[in-house]
């Protein structure tokens, strides 16, 4: 259609809301698929209110084909409200301790409704039946075609009938769909010739009903007439933990007309006690009925609700059945008697007796498994990508279990050393054997390669430096990684730690001390000094010292090969122990050449090498010819390094150098933070006694916060007062011994003089030969109404500090300044009104003295 004649219409059409109501929705639509400017432009030109065009003023039905989204996950819901709902995100606290007290097993069936309903609209998305029945408010779509070509919608009336045109009312309340569909093909070949109809449901009509009892939520909802039981269940968000599963209620008219067995839909795929809902019925949910707990040996372990007349083997068939692995014989069960006390019975399902036991509320049921009872096993435990249990036969090796180390282990696993823990058959104790894996993989049947017994396990440790490694990779990998990273970091599998060599000989070392007997004593051993991996360790079955030091993790590159030390407890002829030392080669125990045998408790001690990595350095920075940081060996002074650096420039300002030490800046850290706890304190005082000092409380605080802040901004200095033009030509000055981490900082020379503290202006000078302090303080203002003039002191420009005395025939203060000095006006600590501040100020104030007469020097 033009779209000049489309307006025109449409500002004739527009005025009338009958009229209104012919637009088609193809001419809006072309209408709309315009340019928002050109439409604005159109509408301006025929008068057209743009408003009403784009609101289309028709009522549009929902599409019969259109996927509604009826329930959502509860995760998901959650997600998209921008919150996480702690209740139905994660188990509960109710949960979690329900889980606890059955051993962790959860009720099943319970996750198939679970979601939480998007929309109370009408669940219209299912199937009709041709047997469906039609009622008021179902809609009939009537094709006709041959003569006459037109599409038909008839709703059903309240009175039962439809309004077929140039035919009049016809009754169909009652009828089924098929026979609607017959009954208006003959009458539209008795009304037209030549014209054939097509009958279809359109919008079917909705009823109301009610899911109650212990529904996620309860309440009632609007479906569709073809709803059933699950369908009502569905939208009302399932079941929860406390409800049944297995008599689900449908109630009409107050009397119960069908029960539901989910049971039947979920593990049989039976449907025909989901029956068909009529309006005004009630889904009715009862509380739970007696459950019983399965675990072991079968495929679905949880809680399952049971009846009065369920078998021990019904339960195991509701568990999904027994495994391979499992041994029917023994068949735990775990029951609170009349006493109320929990007793263990056992039952044998391989015969009628056992299969016809009767289960009981409260029941725990546990089908053991052929490695448990039989003990023809081994076990990996730890860094391996598959732990846990696997069938020995016998002759077979740790190649028969680890075939390759790229895909039997982790990344992290330690993949020269690994432990193998026996258990004698007999005695029950057990000892521990070194396994090199890569050696005994390399070559499958050689030596290295241990012929394993029952009950074997393979203890995997994991080499804690490739953790690390791989730790400092993730960190610089891209963004896109981190959901997958954070994932394997919850799972536990990646981490080094899980499988440190403490964690997983911590029950062995237990065991071994459990099992010592003064005939045969306590297996164990110590390690300390430069290897991998300290502590305490088994005792390696061969008893050699290179077994124990490969267990320990190695040496590492600080361990001295000369000597270690091997302590070990003997008794005396008196039967008191003693401690025995001997002295092991280390060189000659790594080539397997020693004769020593560890034994029980043994220490060994590895030295290590004196000094080893100890990298001292001093930083000479200013006017030095060679500036930089400088190693020095033990023994060597400041002096020896300044000749090493070439000395001091023509510029330098020797008096005025600043040496700072590391440990003097610590143990200054140390006192700021004291004094500023004591001001702290103070300052307290000070508010609690309110207007005790003459309504000046506000300036008193105002004045202690102030000092406070100045002491929490400031930094330690660790400066060392020295003349360092003595350090260099003085031969009978001290010489300065260096320490690591020391600094210098020689300044240029200066030409000015500071002022700081109490005064107006606080600023720095140019020094000017004959004043003296007071002529410096008054050209920066003089004192401020809080300054204590009487304790006036000058940090000279070596670090030093003096005080200034007035002379006793003029009062002032005539001492001549040097460049580079810098004068302190500190604050009357008497007008804080009796607090004890003086210590902690005279402290506080020296230390930012230091600092800021060493920055104005450099």
């Amino acid at each position: 259609m033009n779209l000049k004649n489309l307006l025109i219409s449409l500002t004739l059409l527009l005025p009338v809301a009958a009229q209104a109501q012919s637009i088609t929705p193809a001419q809006i639509q072309q209408f709309k698929s315009l340019p928002k400017a050109q439409q604005e432009a159109l509408a301006r030109q025929y008068g057209v209110d743009l408003d009403q065009i784009q609101g289309g003023g028709t009522e549009t039905r929902p599409q019969v084909n259109q996927e509604i989204s009826v329930v959502e996950p509860l995760e998901k819901d959650n997600e998209q409200n921008g919150r996480k709902d702690q209740s139905d995100s994660k188990p509960s606290k109710e949960e979690q301790a329900f889980s606890a007290k059955n051993h962790g097993l959860k009720p099943f069936g319970y996750e198939l409704f679970e979601g939480k309903p998007s929309t109370f609209a009408p669940v219209t998305e299912i199937p009709v039946p041709a047997n469906y029945t039609m009622g008021p408010g179902d809609e009939l779509k009537v094709q006709l075609w041959g003569n006459d070509n037109r599409q038909l919608s008839l709703v059903v009336s309240r009175d039962g009938t439809i309004e077929m045109p140039e035919r009049g009312p016809v009754n169909v309340a009652g009828m089924s769909f098929q026979q609607v569909r017959e009954e208006i093909s003959r009458l539209v070949a008795e009304q037209y010739i030549g014209v054939k109809a097509a009958v279809s449901l359109g919008e079917l009509r909705s009823m109301r009903v009610f899911v109650l009892g212990e529904a996620r939520t309860p309440g009632s909802f609007s479906v569709s007439s073809l709803s059933t039981i699950t369908n009502a269940l569905y939208v009302s968000g399932g079941i929860r933990h406390t409800g049944s599963l297995r008599n689900v209620q449908l109630k009409r008219n107050g009397k119960v007309v069908s029960t539901l067995d989910l049971y039947d839909l979920l593990l049989k795929g039976d449907t025909s006690g989901d029956v068909r809902l009529q309006p005004g019925d009630a889904v009715f949910i009862p509380a739970v009925g007696p459950r019983v707990g399965i675990d072991g040996e079968v495929y679905r372990p949880a809680l399952y609700e049971i009846n009065s007349s369920t078998t021990l083997d019904d339960l195991v068939d509701l568990a999904g059945g027994l495994t391979s692995q499992a041994y029917p014989q023994i068949t735990r069960i775990e029951r609170t008697n009349d006493d109320f006390l929990r007793v263990i019975a056992e039952a044998d399902l391989t015969n009628n007796k056992g299969k016809r036991a009767k289960v009981k509320a409260g029941d725990r049921v546990s089908v053991a498994s052929i490695a448990d009872v039989t003990g023809q096993y081994v076990e990996i435990t730890g860094a391996a990508t598959r732990e846990g249990k696997f069938a020995w036969v016998p002759g077979m090796r740790v190649s028969s279990v680890i075939r390759n180390l790229d895909a039997d282990l982790l990344p992290i696993a330690d993949t020269n050393f690994a432990a193998l823990v026996r258990t004698n058959s007999e005695s029950q104790n057990i000892s521990v054997l070194s396994l090199e894996l890569k050696n005994a993989l390399a070559n499958p049947g050689g030596e290295e390669d241990l012929v394993l017994q029952e009950k074997d396990q393979i203890l995997v440790f994991s080499d804690e430096g490739k953790g690390n490694f791989k730790q400092s990779f993730r960190e610089q990998a891209t963004a896109r990684n981190s959901s997958e990273m954070a994932q394997k970091s919850a799972d536990g599998q990646k981490d080094p730690q899980r499988f440190r060599r403490d964690i997983l000989f911590s029950p062995v070392v237990r065991r071994l001390k459990a099992q010592a007997t003064p005939l045969a004593p306590q297996q164990t051993i110590t390690i300390s000094g430069p290897v991998r991996y300290p502590g305490e360790y088994p005792l390696p079955a061969t008893g050699k010292v290179k077994d124990a030091i490969v267990m320990a993790g190695g040496l590492t590159d600080s361990a001295l090969m000369l000597d270690a030390e091997l302590a070990r407890r003997n008794l005396n002829v008196d039967g008191v122990e003693q401690t025995q030392l001997r002295t092991v080669s280390l060189v000659e125990a790594m080539n397997d050449q020693s004769d020593i045998q560890l034994q029980s408790r043994d220490r060994l001690m590895v030295k290590s090498i004196p000094l080893f990595g100890a990298t001292r350095t001093i930083k000479l920075e200013g006017e030095v010819v060679y500036p930089g940081e400088y190693t020095f060996s033990d023994g060597e002074t400041l002096v020896d390094v300044l000749k090493r650096a070439g000395g001091l420039t023509s510029n330098a300002f020797p008096r005025g150098a600043v040496f700072t030490r590391k440990k003097l800046r610590e143990l200054e850290a140390q006192r700021l933070q004291e004094a500023e706890k004591r001001l702290q304190g103070d300052l307290l005082g000070v508010q609690l006694e309110g207007d005790n000092f003459g309504g000046q409380s506000a300036q008193r605080v105002e004045q202690v916060q102030s000092l406070l802040d100045d002491v929490q901004t400031s930094r330690p200095v660790g400066r060392m007062v020295i003349d360092l033009a003595s350090v260099m030509e003085d031969s009978s000055y001290q010489s300065i011994r260096l320490q690591d981490g020391d600094a210098l900082t020689v300044p240029t020379i200066p030409q000015a003089v500071s002022v700081f503290g109490e005064v107006q202006f606080p600023t720095s000078h140019l020094h000017s030969a004959g004043l003296t302090v007071d002529d410096y303080l008054g050209r920066s203002g003089g004192p401020t109404r809080q300054a204590d003039e009487s304790r006036v002191y000058v940090v000279k420009a070596d670090g030093s500090v003096m005080l200034p005395e007035k002379s006793a025939w003029f009062g002032g203060r005539s001492q001549q300044l040097q460049p580079g000095d810098t004068v302190i006006m500190p604050i009357d600590v008497d007008r804080l009104n009796q607090l004890e501040l003086w210590t902690n100020v005279s402290q506080i104030v020296y230390q930012m003295a230091l600092g800021a007469a060493a920055v104005g020097n450099l």
